[in-house]
Protein backbone atom coordinates (compact mmCIF):
# COMPACT_ATOMS: atom_id res chain seq x y z
CA UNK A 1 0.00 0.00 0.00
CA UNK A 2 1.27 3.66 -0.84
CA UNK A 3 1.64 6.52 1.66
CA UNK A 4 1.32 10.20 0.81
CA UNK A 5 1.03 13.07 2.55
CA UNK A 6 1.06 16.96 1.80
CA UNK A 7 2.79 19.77 3.57
CA UNK A 8 2.54 23.55 3.87
CA UNK A 9 3.65 26.26 1.17
CA UNK A 10 5.42 28.01 3.32
CA UNK A 11 9.53 25.93 4.15
CA UNK A 12 9.89 27.01 7.65
CA UNK A 13 6.52 25.44 8.48
CA UNK A 14 7.09 22.31 6.64
CA UNK A 15 10.57 22.15 8.05
CA UNK A 16 9.00 22.41 11.92
CA UNK A 17 6.27 20.09 11.47
CA UNK A 18 8.54 17.60 9.97
CA UNK A 19 9.75 15.68 12.10
CA UNK A 20 6.21 15.47 13.88
CA UNK A 21 4.78 13.59 10.72
CA UNK A 22 8.21 11.56 10.54
CA UNK A 23 7.37 10.31 13.57
CA UNK A 24 3.95 9.33 12.40
CA UNK A 25 4.93 7.59 9.43
CA UNK A 26 7.13 5.81 11.68
CA UNK A 27 4.56 4.67 13.77
CA UNK A 28 1.98 3.85 10.65
CA UNK A 29 4.18 1.93 8.78
CA UNK A 30 5.09 -0.27 12.11
CA UNK A 31 1.52 -0.74 12.41
CA UNK A 32 0.65 -1.89 9.08
CA UNK A 33 3.44 -4.06 8.98
CA UNK A 34 1.78 -5.67 12.22
CA UNK A 35 -1.03 -6.67 10.10
CA UNK A 36 1.10 -7.94 7.32
CA UNK A 37 1.15 -4.77 4.89
CA UNK A 38 4.00 -2.89 3.68
CA UNK A 39 3.29 0.76 3.30
CA UNK A 40 5.46 2.53 1.06
CA UNK A 41 6.21 6.08 0.93
CA UNK A 42 5.62 6.97 -2.67
CA UNK A 43 8.47 9.75 -2.51
CA UNK A 44 11.58 10.10 -1.05
CA UNK A 45 12.32 12.83 1.70
CA UNK A 46 13.88 15.90 0.72
CA UNK A 47 17.32 16.04 2.95
CA UNK A 48 18.25 19.51 0.99
CA UNK A 49 14.95 21.21 1.66
CA UNK A 50 14.76 19.73 5.45
CA UNK A 51 11.07 17.71 5.32
CA UNK A 52 9.49 14.77 3.61
CA UNK A 53 5.90 16.76 2.27
CA UNK A 54 4.78 17.60 -0.74
CA UNK A 55 4.88 21.04 -1.06
CA UNK A 56 3.17 22.03 -4.57
CA UNK A 57 0.48 21.28 -6.55
CA UNK A 58 2.74 20.27 -9.56
CA UNK A 59 4.92 17.99 -7.49
CA UNK A 60 1.53 16.06 -6.38
CA UNK A 61 0.88 15.73 -9.77
CA UNK A 62 4.17 14.27 -10.31
CA UNK A 63 4.13 12.16 -7.13
CA UNK A 64 0.71 10.70 -8.07
CA UNK A 65 1.78 9.58 -11.79
CA UNK A 66 4.19 7.11 -10.17
CA UNK A 67 1.81 5.10 -8.19
CA UNK A 68 -0.44 2.39 -9.64
CA UNK A 69 -3.80 3.74 -9.70
CA UNK A 70 -5.63 1.09 -8.42
CA UNK A 71 -3.78 0.72 -5.57
CA UNK A 72 -4.82 1.21 -1.60
CA UNK A 73 -3.51 4.53 -0.70
CA UNK A 74 -2.79 6.21 2.58
CA UNK A 75 -2.86 9.72 3.38
CA UNK A 76 -1.95 11.13 6.73
CA UNK A 77 -0.72 14.46 8.42
CA UNK A 78 0.86 15.58 11.16
CA UNK A 79 0.37 19.05 10.17
CA UNK A 80 -1.65 21.51 8.55
CA UNK A 81 -1.89 20.84 4.99
CA UNK A 82 -2.60 22.26 1.79
CA UNK A 83 -5.39 20.17 -0.01
CA UNK A 84 -5.15 21.31 -3.29
CA UNK A 85 -1.29 19.61 -3.22
CA UNK A 86 -3.11 16.07 -3.59
CA UNK A 87 -6.59 16.54 -4.91
CA UNK A 88 -5.87 16.50 -8.46
CA UNK A 89 -4.01 12.92 -7.78
CA UNK A 90 -6.85 11.73 -5.89
CA UNK A 91 -9.35 12.85 -8.22
CA UNK A 92 -7.79 10.06 -10.78
CA UNK A 93 -7.18 7.47 -8.03
CA UNK A 94 -9.31 4.47 -8.56
CA UNK A 95 -8.16 2.70 -5.39
CA UNK A 96 -9.40 2.78 -1.96
CA UNK A 97 -8.45 5.70 0.06
CA UNK A 98 -7.88 6.34 3.88
CA UNK A 99 -7.14 9.80 5.30
CA UNK A 100 -5.26 9.14 8.98
CA UNK A 101 -3.95 12.42 11.04
CA UNK A 102 -2.56 12.46 15.06
CA UNK A 103 -4.12 13.72 17.54
CA UNK A 104 -2.25 16.78 18.51
CA UNK A 105 -2.88 20.05 20.11
CA UNK A 106 1.08 21.22 18.88
CA UNK A 107 1.21 19.68 15.29
CA UNK A 108 -2.76 20.25 13.85
CA UNK A 109 -2.58 17.04 11.99
CA UNK A 110 -6.32 16.38 12.66
CA UNK A 111 -7.10 20.31 11.66
CA UNK A 112 -5.38 19.39 8.09
CA UNK A 113 -7.49 15.96 7.74
CA UNK A 114 -10.77 17.80 8.15
CA UNK A 115 -9.77 20.25 5.40
CA UNK A 116 -8.96 17.53 2.71
CA UNK A 117 -11.85 15.39 4.59
CA UNK A 118 -14.09 18.19 3.36
CA UNK A 119 -12.59 18.91 0.20
CA UNK A 120 -13.04 15.31 -0.60
CA UNK A 121 -16.73 15.48 0.03
CA UNK A 122 -17.23 18.08 -1.80
CA UNK A 123 -15.52 16.76 -4.99
CA UNK A 124 -16.98 13.24 -4.61
CA UNK A 125 -14.54 11.19 -3.84
CA UNK A 126 -15.22 7.97 -2.03
CA UNK A 127 -12.81 8.00 1.31
CA UNK A 128 -12.31 6.18 4.51
CA UNK A 129 -11.15 8.27 7.67
CA UNK A 130 -9.24 7.62 10.72
CA UNK A 131 -7.06 9.36 13.17
CA UNK A 132 -4.93 8.00 16.71
CA UNK A 133 -3.43 9.83 19.59
CA UNK A 134 -0.62 7.10 19.59
CA UNK A 135 -2.33 3.93 17.33
CA UNK A 136 -2.46 1.72 19.58
CA UNK A 137 -5.76 1.97 20.75
CA UNK A 138 -8.71 -0.13 20.02
CA UNK A 139 -10.76 2.08 17.86
CA UNK A 140 -8.07 2.68 15.48
CA UNK A 141 -6.84 -1.10 15.50
CA UNK A 142 -10.24 -2.43 14.68
CA UNK A 143 -11.27 0.27 12.05
CA UNK A 144 -7.76 -0.05 10.11
CA UNK A 145 -8.36 -4.08 9.96
CA UNK A 146 -11.40 -3.48 8.73
CA UNK A 147 -10.39 -0.96 6.12
CA UNK A 148 -7.42 -3.49 4.75
CA UNK A 149 -9.72 -5.91 4.76
CA UNK A 150 -12.38 -4.47 2.75
CA UNK A 151 -11.20 -0.85 1.48
CA UNK A 152 -14.02 0.78 3.71
CA UNK A 153 -14.45 1.75 7.54
CA UNK A 154 -18.48 3.24 8.32
CA UNK A 155 -18.61 5.49 11.21
CA UNK A 156 -21.79 6.03 13.67
CA UNK A 157 -23.18 9.00 12.30
CA UNK A 158 -26.52 8.39 14.22
CA UNK A 159 -26.33 11.57 15.96
CA UNK A 160 -26.95 13.36 12.76
CA UNK A 161 -30.91 13.38 11.27
CA UNK A 162 -32.61 15.79 8.92
CA UNK A 163 -34.41 18.88 9.57
CA UNK A 164 -38.09 18.43 9.38
CA UNK A 165 -39.24 21.91 9.12
CA UNK A 166 -42.83 20.78 10.10
CA UNK A 167 -41.72 19.88 13.74
CA UNK A 168 -40.30 23.67 14.46
CA UNK A 169 -42.68 25.82 16.39
CA UNK A 170 -44.95 28.17 14.01
CA UNK A 171 -43.51 31.36 14.89
CA UNK A 172 -39.76 29.98 15.02
CA UNK A 173 -40.44 28.82 11.63
CA UNK A 174 -41.80 31.95 10.41
CA UNK A 175 -38.84 34.31 11.61
CA UNK A 176 -36.70 32.36 9.79
CA UNK A 177 -39.11 32.52 6.22
CA UNK A 178 -39.05 35.94 6.36
CA UNK A 179 -35.86 36.38 6.56
CA UNK A 180 -35.18 34.60 3.74
CA UNK A 181 -38.01 36.13 1.86
CA UNK A 182 -35.84 39.62 2.83
CA UNK A 183 -32.37 37.99 1.72
CA UNK A 184 -33.64 37.24 -1.74
CA UNK A 185 -35.63 40.62 -1.85
CA UNK A 186 -32.78 42.13 -1.46
CA UNK A 187 -29.45 40.47 -2.21
CA UNK A 188 -26.41 40.56 -0.35
CA UNK A 189 -22.87 40.45 -1.84
CA UNK A 190 -20.04 38.70 -0.46
CA UNK A 191 -16.69 40.96 -0.77
CA UNK A 192 -14.11 37.60 -1.29
CA UNK A 193 -10.56 39.65 -1.56
CA UNK A 194 -8.67 36.55 -3.69
CA UNK A 195 -10.19 32.98 -3.36
CA UNK A 196 -9.20 29.76 -1.89
CA UNK A 197 -6.94 30.23 0.08
CA UNK A 198 -3.92 27.93 1.75
CA UNK A 199 -5.78 25.04 -0.93
CA UNK A 200 -9.26 25.13 0.97
CA UNK A 201 -10.78 23.48 -1.80
CA UNK A 202 -13.61 22.87 0.72
CA UNK A 203 -13.84 26.77 1.24
CA UNK A 204 -14.92 27.71 -2.58
CA UNK A 205 -18.76 27.82 -3.06
CA UNK A 206 -19.58 28.18 -7.11
CA UNK A 207 -21.45 30.79 -8.51
CA UNK A 208 -24.24 28.37 -9.36
CA UNK A 209 -24.50 26.92 -6.36
CA UNK A 210 -24.56 30.49 -4.23
CA UNK A 211 -26.64 32.91 -6.58
CA UNK A 212 -30.08 30.63 -5.65
CA UNK A 213 -29.47 31.74 -2.17
CA UNK A 214 -29.67 35.36 -3.23
CA UNK A 215 -26.20 36.05 -1.97
CA UNK A 216 -23.52 37.33 -4.60
CA UNK A 217 -19.17 37.51 -4.76
CA UNK A 218 -17.76 40.71 -5.10
CA UNK A 219 -14.26 39.49 -6.52
CA UNK A 220 -11.70 41.77 -5.12
CA UNK A 221 -8.19 41.92 -4.59
CA UNK A 222 -5.89 42.22 -1.68
CA UNK A 223 -3.64 44.70 -3.73
CA UNK A 224 -6.16 47.07 -3.34
CA UNK A 225 -6.54 46.91 -0.17
CA UNK A 226 -3.06 47.44 0.88
CA UNK A 227 -3.42 50.50 -1.84
CA UNK A 228 -6.22 51.81 0.12
CA UNK A 229 -4.07 50.98 3.29
CA UNK A 230 -1.87 53.78 2.11
CA UNK A 231 -4.79 56.11 1.95
CA UNK A 232 -5.22 56.17 5.44
CA UNK A 233 -4.11 59.01 7.79
CA UNK A 234 -1.44 58.63 10.79
CA UNK A 235 -4.16 60.27 12.73
CA UNK A 236 -7.16 57.99 11.96
CA UNK A 237 -4.72 54.42 12.26
CA UNK A 238 -3.56 55.92 15.69
CA UNK A 239 -7.67 56.69 16.45
CA UNK A 240 -8.49 52.93 16.46
CA UNK A 241 -5.81 52.36 18.72
CA UNK A 242 -6.26 54.28 20.94
CA UNK A 243 -10.04 53.45 20.96
CA UNK A 244 -8.95 49.75 21.74
CA UNK A 245 -6.61 51.07 24.26
CA UNK A 246 -9.50 53.13 26.43
CA UNK A 247 -11.37 49.70 26.13
CA UNK A 248 -8.84 47.80 27.98
CA UNK A 249 -7.04 45.95 25.00
CA UNK A 250 -3.55 44.85 26.29
CA UNK A 251 -0.62 45.04 23.64
CA UNK A 252 2.26 42.45 24.20
CA UNK A 253 5.04 45.42 22.38
CA UNK A 254 8.16 44.98 21.99
CA UNK A 255 11.00 47.05 19.88
CA UNK A 256 12.16 43.81 17.73
CA UNK A 257 10.25 43.54 14.59
CA UNK A 258 11.15 39.75 13.28
CA UNK A 259 10.21 38.42 16.86
CA UNK A 260 7.75 41.31 18.33
CA UNK A 261 4.43 43.00 18.04
CA UNK A 262 5.79 46.48 17.60
CA UNK A 263 3.64 50.04 17.83
CA UNK A 264 4.30 50.08 13.67
CA UNK A 265 2.95 46.63 13.23
CA UNK A 266 -0.41 47.66 15.15
CA UNK A 267 -0.58 50.94 13.46
CA UNK A 268 -0.68 49.29 10.18
CA UNK A 269 -3.08 46.79 11.28
CA UNK A 270 -5.24 50.12 12.17
CA UNK A 271 -5.01 51.25 8.73
CA UNK A 272 -6.14 47.99 7.41
CA UNK A 273 -9.04 47.98 9.51
CA UNK A 274 -10.10 51.44 8.15
CA UNK A 275 -9.65 50.10 4.71
CA UNK A 276 -11.10 47.30 4.76
CA UNK A 277 -14.11 48.83 5.85
CA UNK A 278 -13.98 51.61 3.20
CA UNK A 279 -13.38 49.35 0.68
CA UNK A 280 -16.73 47.29 1.59
CA UNK A 281 -18.61 50.58 1.61
CA UNK A 282 -17.50 51.41 -2.19
CA UNK A 283 -18.98 47.78 -2.99
CA UNK A 284 -22.14 47.58 -0.44
CA UNK A 285 -20.57 44.18 0.57
CA UNK A 286 -22.77 42.47 3.20
CA UNK A 287 -19.43 41.02 4.63
CA UNK A 288 -15.66 40.17 3.81
CA UNK A 289 -13.36 37.58 3.59
CA UNK A 290 -9.76 38.87 3.69
CA UNK A 291 -7.37 35.77 2.94
CA UNK A 292 -3.93 37.20 3.72
CA UNK A 293 -2.25 34.12 2.69
CA UNK A 294 -0.72 33.61 0.38
CA UNK A 295 0.92 37.11 -0.66
CA UNK A 296 -0.65 39.67 1.45
CA UNK A 297 1.54 37.97 4.33
CA UNK A 298 4.33 39.02 2.26
CA UNK A 299 3.43 42.66 2.15
CA UNK A 300 1.80 43.50 5.73
CA UNK A 301 1.27 42.36 8.81
CA UNK A 302 -1.27 40.44 9.75
CA UNK A 303 -5.29 40.73 9.17
CA UNK A 304 -6.44 38.83 12.29
CA UNK A 305 -7.18 41.91 14.43
CA UNK A 306 -9.15 43.52 11.77
CA UNK A 307 -11.34 40.91 11.37
CA UNK A 308 -12.17 40.40 15.39
CA UNK A 309 -13.17 44.39 15.57
CA UNK A 310 -15.28 43.67 12.53
CA UNK A 311 -16.83 40.59 13.31
CA UNK A 312 -18.38 42.37 16.39
CA UNK A 313 -20.91 45.30 16.60
CA UNK A 314 -18.64 47.20 19.59
CA UNK A 315 -15.96 48.29 17.23
CA UNK A 316 -14.18 51.45 16.16
CA UNK A 317 -15.67 53.61 14.48
CA UNK A 318 -14.56 54.43 10.75
CA UNK A 319 -15.92 56.75 8.85
CA UNK A 320 -15.57 57.78 5.01
CA UNK A 321 -13.62 60.22 3.49
CA UNK A 322 -16.26 62.23 3.50
CA UNK A 323 -16.56 62.19 7.16
CA UNK A 324 -19.89 59.73 6.87
CA UNK A 325 -19.90 56.87 9.79
CA UNK A 326 -19.72 53.40 7.88
CA UNK A 327 -21.81 50.59 9.51
CA UNK A 328 -23.00 52.51 12.92
CA UNK A 329 -23.05 50.56 15.63
CA UNK A 330 -23.18 47.02 13.44
CA UNK A 331 -20.99 44.33 12.77
CA UNK A 332 -19.59 43.77 9.06
CA UNK A 333 -19.31 39.75 9.22
CA UNK A 334 -15.72 38.72 8.00
CA UNK A 335 -14.77 35.40 6.80
CA UNK A 336 -11.51 34.39 7.60
CA UNK A 337 -9.33 33.10 5.14
CA UNK A 338 -12.21 33.58 2.58
CA UNK A 339 -14.03 30.30 3.66
CA UNK A 340 -17.29 31.05 1.55
CA UNK A 341 -19.10 28.63 4.01
CA UNK A 342 -18.27 30.20 7.21
CA UNK A 343 -19.32 33.28 4.99
CA UNK A 344 -22.65 32.34 4.03
CA UNK A 345 -23.39 30.61 7.78
CA UNK A 346 -22.02 34.15 9.44
CA UNK A 347 -24.43 36.03 6.62
CA UNK A 348 -27.80 33.90 8.01
CA UNK A 349 -26.71 34.38 11.66
CA UNK A 350 -26.44 38.35 11.45
CA UNK A 351 -29.37 38.34 10.51
CA UNK A 352 -31.71 35.78 12.22
CA UNK A 353 -29.77 36.92 15.83
CA UNK A 354 -30.66 41.26 14.91
CA UNK A 355 -34.04 39.46 13.98
CA UNK A 356 -34.21 38.04 18.01
CA UNK A 357 -32.50 40.77 19.58
CA UNK A 358 -29.52 38.95 19.92
CA UNK A 359 -25.43 39.95 19.91
CA UNK A 360 -24.64 38.77 16.09
CA UNK A 361 -20.63 38.78 16.84
CA UNK A 362 -20.04 35.15 15.30
CA UNK A 363 -16.79 34.17 14.12
CA UNK A 364 -15.49 30.59 12.58
CA UNK A 365 -12.46 28.78 14.34
CA UNK A 366 -10.53 26.06 14.22
CA UNK A 367 -11.62 22.36 15.13
CA UNK A 368 -8.26 23.03 16.82
CA UNK A 369 -7.94 19.55 19.13
CA UNK A 370 -9.72 18.24 22.65
CA UNK A 371 -9.74 16.26 25.47
CA UNK A 372 -12.08 14.18 27.81
CA UNK A 373 -12.43 16.02 31.44
CA UNK A 374 -14.42 15.69 34.40
CA UNK A 375 -16.87 18.69 34.56
CA UNK A 376 -19.03 19.05 37.05
CA UNK A 377 -18.91 15.22 38.45
CA UNK A 378 -19.47 13.83 34.79
CA UNK A 379 -16.73 13.02 32.12
CA UNK A 380 -17.15 15.10 29.15
CA UNK A 381 -15.63 15.82 25.83
CA UNK A 382 -14.11 19.26 25.68
CA UNK A 383 -12.82 20.72 21.89
CA UNK A 384 -10.29 23.24 21.53
CA UNK A 385 -11.93 25.77 19.15
CA UNK A 386 -8.95 28.03 18.24
CA UNK A 387 -8.71 30.45 14.49
CA UNK A 388 -5.39 33.07 14.13
CA UNK A 389 -6.56 35.81 15.98
CA UNK A 390 -10.36 36.72 14.04
CA UNK A 391 -12.90 36.33 17.34
CA UNK A 392 -14.65 38.85 17.96
CA UNK A 393 -13.95 40.51 22.03
CA UNK A 394 -17.60 39.80 22.79
CA UNK A 395 -17.10 36.55 22.64
CA UNK A 396 -13.95 36.55 25.58
CA UNK A 397 -14.54 36.93 29.15
CA UNK A 398 -14.78 40.85 29.99
CA UNK A 399 -15.11 41.58 27.04
CA UNK A 400 -12.47 43.76 25.33
CA UNK A 401 -10.87 44.49 28.69
CA UNK A 402 -10.23 40.51 28.33
CA UNK A 403 -8.48 40.95 24.82
CA UNK A 404 -4.83 40.90 24.56
CA UNK A 405 -2.82 41.27 21.35
CA UNK A 406 0.26 39.26 20.91
CA UNK A 407 3.17 38.77 18.11
CA UNK A 408 1.40 36.25 15.42
CA UNK A 409 4.32 33.84 14.85
CA UNK A 410 6.93 34.29 12.37
CA UNK A 411 6.20 30.52 10.83
CA UNK A 412 3.03 31.65 9.02
CA UNK A 413 3.37 35.44 9.78
CA UNK A 414 6.85 36.79 8.98
CA UNK A 415 5.50 40.61 8.85
CA UNK A 416 4.34 40.03 12.56
CA UNK A 417 0.97 41.85 13.54
CA UNK A 418 -1.00 40.95 16.38
CA UNK A 419 -3.60 38.58 17.55
CA UNK A 420 -6.89 39.32 19.27
CA UNK A 421 -6.91 36.85 22.02
CA UNK A 422 -8.85 35.72 24.84
CA UNK A 423 -10.66 33.18 26.53
CA UNK A 424 -14.23 32.36 25.38
CA UNK A 425 -16.59 32.91 27.67
CA UNK A 426 -18.90 30.57 29.90
CA UNK A 427 -22.82 30.62 28.09
CA UNK A 428 -24.56 28.16 25.47
CA UNK A 429 -23.75 28.45 21.78
CA UNK A 430 -25.16 27.43 18.49
CA UNK A 431 -22.43 25.99 16.25
CA UNK A 432 -22.74 25.11 12.70
CA UNK A 433 -21.39 24.23 9.27
CA UNK A 434 -22.46 25.31 5.57
CA UNK A 435 -20.84 23.19 2.98
CA UNK A 436 -21.16 21.72 -0.17
CA UNK A 437 -21.93 17.57 -1.00
CA UNK A 438 -23.18 16.07 -4.17
CA UNK A 439 -23.57 19.86 -6.00
CA UNK A 440 -25.77 21.35 -3.37
CA UNK A 441 -25.53 23.36 -0.25
CA UNK A 442 -25.79 21.81 3.35
CA UNK A 443 -25.82 23.08 6.75
CA UNK A 444 -24.86 20.89 9.99
CA UNK A 445 -26.07 22.45 12.99
CA UNK A 446 -26.00 21.90 16.61
CA UNK A 447 -25.98 23.35 20.40
CA UNK A 448 -23.35 23.53 22.63
CA UNK A 449 -21.79 24.81 26.03
CA UNK A 450 -18.83 26.97 26.19
CA UNK A 451 -17.14 25.41 29.63
CA UNK A 452 -16.06 27.89 32.05
CA UNK A 453 -12.44 25.74 33.32
CA UNK A 454 -10.47 27.04 35.61
CA UNK A 455 -7.24 28.97 34.26
CA UNK A 456 -5.20 26.65 35.21
CA UNK A 457 -6.46 24.12 32.56
CA UNK A 458 -7.24 26.72 30.36
CA UNK A 459 -3.58 27.96 30.72
CA UNK A 460 -2.72 24.37 29.74
CA UNK A 461 -4.96 23.49 27.07
CA UNK A 462 -3.16 27.49 25.73
CA UNK A 463 0.11 25.66 25.87
CA UNK A 464 -0.41 22.23 23.91
CA UNK A 465 -2.28 24.64 20.95
CA UNK A 466 -1.13 27.83 20.05
CA UNK A 467 -0.16 30.60 22.65
CA UNK A 468 -0.93 33.81 21.09
CA UNK A 469 -4.88 32.72 19.45
CA UNK A 470 -7.85 33.44 21.39
CA UNK A 471 -9.57 30.17 22.43
CA UNK A 472 -13.02 28.29 23.89
CA UNK A 473 -13.47 25.31 25.34
CA UNK A 474 -16.58 23.98 23.52
CA UNK A 475 -18.72 20.75 24.27
CA UNK A 476 -21.10 19.93 21.20
CA UNK A 477 -24.48 18.90 22.67
CA UNK A 478 -24.68 14.74 22.14
CA UNK A 479 -21.82 14.53 20.09
CA UNK A 480 -18.60 12.57 20.99
CA UNK A 481 -15.21 12.84 19.62
CA UNK A 482 -15.13 10.18 17.10
CA UNK A 483 -19.10 11.07 16.10
CA UNK A 484 -17.57 14.52 15.18
CA UNK A 485 -14.73 13.65 13.34
CA UNK A 486 -16.17 11.02 11.39
CA UNK A 487 -19.05 13.60 9.81
CA UNK A 488 -18.16 17.13 10.15
CA UNK A 489 -17.35 18.81 6.68
CA UNK A 490 -14.77 20.70 7.84
CA UNK A 491 -11.71 22.11 9.59
CA UNK A 492 -13.75 25.35 10.21
CA UNK A 493 -16.63 25.12 12.47
CA UNK A 494 -18.76 28.29 13.12
CA UNK A 495 -20.15 29.46 16.75
CA UNK A 496 -22.54 32.20 17.97
CA UNK A 497 -23.78 32.92 21.84
CA UNK A 498 -27.51 32.81 22.35
CA UNK A 499 -29.19 33.01 25.37
CA UNK A 500 -32.02 30.63 24.08
CA UNK A 501 -29.92 28.88 21.94
CA UNK A 502 -32.87 26.46 21.00
CA UNK A 503 -34.65 29.10 19.38
CA UNK A 504 -31.23 30.86 17.81
CA UNK A 505 -30.81 27.59 16.53
CA UNK A 506 -34.63 26.82 15.25
CA UNK A 507 -34.72 30.35 13.27
CA UNK A 508 -31.61 29.35 11.83
CA UNK A 509 -32.56 26.28 11.07
CA UNK A 510 -35.38 27.26 9.42
CA UNK A 511 -34.34 30.63 7.17
CA UNK A 512 -31.28 27.91 5.98
CA UNK A 513 -34.09 25.65 4.73
CA UNK A 514 -36.02 28.45 3.21
CA UNK A 515 -33.23 29.36 1.27
CA UNK A 516 -32.71 25.88 -0.25
CA UNK A 517 -30.08 24.59 1.92
CA UNK A 518 -30.38 20.78 3.15
CA UNK A 519 -30.34 21.33 6.89
CA UNK A 520 -29.05 18.80 9.61
CA UNK A 521 -29.44 18.85 13.13
CA UNK A 522 -26.24 16.99 15.02
CA UNK A 523 -26.49 15.88 18.61
CA UNK A 524 -29.28 16.95 21.19
CA UNK A 525 -31.02 20.20 20.18
CA UNK A 526 -32.70 20.71 23.88
CA UNK A 527 -36.22 22.64 24.16
CA UNK A 528 -36.88 22.66 20.36
CA UNK A 529 -37.41 19.14 18.88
Amino acid sequence: MFLVTSGDLRLAANQICWPAQRDLEERLISVFADMGVTLRRSFPVDTLQGHGFISSQRMGMDVFATIPPEAPLIFATAAWQYTHHVLPGMRFHRGPILTVANWSGKWPGLVGLLNLNGSLVKAGLPFSTLWSESFDDAFFLEALRKWIDSGAIHHDLSHVRDLDETLLPSDIRQIGQEQATALRARKAILGVFDEGCMGMYNAIIDDEILNPLGIFKERLSQSALVARMRTVTDEEAQGVRSWLDTRGVRFVTGSEEATQLTDAQILAQCRMYIAAMRIAADFSCDAIGIQYQQGLKDMVPASDLVEGLLNNPERPPVYSQQGVELSAGDALPHFNEVDEGAAVDALVTNRCWKALGLDPSTTLHDVRWGETLDIDGQKQFVWVLQISGAAPASHFRNGYAGAVSERQPAMYFPLGGGSLKGIGKAGEIVWSRVFVEDGALHADIGRGTVADLSDAETERRWRETTYQWPLVNAIFHGIGRDAFMARHRANHVSIAYAEDAAKALGVKAAMLSALGVKVHLCGHIEGLI
